[in-house]
């Protein structure tokens, strides 16, 4: 027996005989979403082992990758993401959905193993109180088991952890430069070399590239960030310095994650369904970002910072610089162009968009600004917002920000009509 099996035994035989939290009533155990518990508790764990964005994002659609192979395996209503369904027909979907999150964020945040044992141990409990019996239960979790580690195995040869190539700073006007908190080259390169879970390729939908320095747009782009973004800016107002933070002390996966199991919770979606959604929104994320990485190393790009305290020499009239101005927020440590936020924001935007509808109405939060929320009447007045965000942190162009929008919009829609294409009927709802 290996070690993840028998971990995965005892814990078994843990919920057999474990107390529901206090507080958790019988009823509310047996209508909790699976899926979505697990997608808490991996938020959780991204927030405890204080992971950055970019192997954040990776890590999102591996876990939601299994969880959903390992639910649809069961089920059989939609074509894999990489391991073919072959699950006994038996098996609890709610269990196998709870062994591939756990198996694989045990595999990659192995320090948070004793706290995903518990939430694990929480769950079966919770399965306890429903329908399935011990032997769906143990059959559901050595699938899960099984998904998960092809699912890891899979993506532990992508080229995320592979060194990244040699960097040359730059020497032209444009070219991007170390910033103010950070040293060396750019961080994070091996993304653009990063295998994506559905594009064909990093550069699928790389953008045409910045504006001529000397250009209009790239003026108005400037003197937009130079008046609104900066650390003393008397024009940004208190409402706009908010809207900066709130977009920028959170990780997309987190604050996209959020707002999929809010709306998945409000329509009743089902085990199944939950599982194709959060597994849409977080490859969607995974591969946008890939794809903004690609560009980001293709243009190497300067930032504002760089650019308006060298705005003598940019060749354009129409900008001023600088030398003393700094950012609203320290400026993260790689190239400009695109925006990172932008592009994975309107990649998870169309993936919702296309579930729930462009119109659809919704509130999120922000865990970097406790008891602020955001309203929105549609998800793009969502993407908008992150990327005026960007633009008042000081840390991009509005024209890094339009094409990055559109370059994430392409691979929502991408990933939406390649991957889980439906085989049979599923209406979705509990």
């Amino acid at each position: 027996m290996s070690k993840g099996v028998g971990t995965l035994a005892v814990l078994i035989a843990l919920a057999v005989t474990i107390a529901l939290p206090s507080g958790v009533s019988q009823a509310a155990a047996t209508h909790t979403n699976v899926v979505i518990e697990w997608n808490q508790t991996m938020l959780a764990t991204f927030a405890a082992a204080n992971v950055a964005p970019p192997p954040a994002n990776r890590a999102g659609a591996i876990v939601q990758s299994a969880v959903f192979d390992a639910v649809n395996g069961i089920g059989r209503r939609y074509t894999a993401i990489h391991v073919q369904p072959a699950a006994p027909a038996d098996a609890s979907p709610q269990a196998a959905a709870a062994s591939a999150a756990y198996t694989t964020l045990v595999a990659l945040f192995p320090a948070r193993k004793p706290a995903l044992d518990a939430a694990l141990a929480t769950s079966l409990a919770r399965m306890q109180d429903d329908d399935s019996d011990t032997a769906s239960i143990s059959q559901g979790l050595d699938w899960g088991k099984t998904v998960a580690d092809q699912i890891v195995s899979w993506r532990a040869a992508d080229g995320f952890g592979a060194p990244a190539a040699p960097y040359t700073f730059g020497t032209m006007p444009g070219d991007w430069q170390a910033t103010p908190g950070g040293s060396g080259a750019p961080k994070f390169r091996q993304l653009a070399t990063t295998t994506p879970f559905a594009l064909t390729s990093p550069s699928q939908f790389r953008p045409a590239g910045p504006p001529p320095l000397d250009s209009a747009r790239y003026a108005a782009s400037f003197n937009e960030v130079k008046e609104l973004g900066g650390q003393t800016s008397i024009e940004r107002t208190s409402t706009q310095t908010e809207t900066a933070k709130f977009w920028q002390l959170d990780t997309p996966t987190a604050m996209w994650d959020r707002v999929a199991d809010s709306l998945a919770t409000d329509h009743h979606l089902n085990t199944l369904t939950s599982a194709r959604l959060l597994a849409f929104v977080n490859i969607a994320i995974a591969d946008s970002l890939i794809g903004v990485f690609d560009a980001k190393n293709a243009f190497n790009y300067w930032r504002p910072v760089t650019a308006i305290a060298n705005a003598g020499v940019d060749g354009n009239p129409d900008t001023d610089a600088d030398p003393t101005w700094l950012p609203l927020l320290v400026t993260p440590y790689f190239q400009e162009y695109p925006s990172a936020h932008s592009g994975v924001s309107s990649a998870a935007a169309s993936i919702l968009a296309s579930e729930f509808g462009a119109s659809t109405e919704f509130t999120t939060t922000s865990a970097g600004l406790p008891g602020v929320t955001r309203s929105f009447d549609s998800f793009a007045d969502a993407v908008a917002q992150v990327a005026d965000a960007r633009v008042l942190a000081g840390f991009h162009f509005r024209f890094s920000c339009d094409d990055a929008i559109v370059l994430g919009d392409n691979v929502g829609a991408y990933v939406r009509a390649t991957l889980m294409r439906q085989t049979s009927i599923d209406d979705g709802r509990d």
